[in-house]
């Protein structure tokens, strides 16, 4: 399994960023999948995630500012960014839990800058 994500970049506070992530060894190879981002000086958070039954969880930060979704036939999931703020400026990670065994497969990370 390799997760790699695309869709970085900088935008203006207000604006929209697409990050997509993609799942080498197939969408199903894991129980679920998440972003996580760490911002400057913070820890690795988690964003928000979805499991393969679709179902969703956000971060309490995100106040419905951003959607997690899932294209199963393109082994792909999605993080629609909206209402980006200054404070959402940071690298962030697909994440892959491991099905079978403890343990989580990460992506490289993606930098989103937001100018204030």
């Amino acid at each position: 399994v390799q997760l790699q994500a695309f869709g970085g970049g900088l935008v203006q506070a207000g604006g929209s960023l697409m990050l997509s992530c993609v799942n080498s060894g197939g969408i199903f190879s894991v129980n679920a999948m998440a972003w996580y981002r760490q911002t400057p000086g913070n820890e690795r958070e988690l964003v928000a995630r979805i499991d393969n039954s679709g179902r969703v969880n956000y971060a309490s930060f995100v106040k419905g500012r951003f959607t997690i979704s899932r294209d199963n036939a393109k082994n792909t999931i999605f993080l629609a960014m909206d209402s980006l703020n200054f404070e959402d400026t940071g690298v962030y990670y697909c994440n892959g839990e491991k099905r079978k065994l403890p343990g989580e497969y990460w992506g490289q990370g993606t930098q989103v800058t937001v100018s204030s």
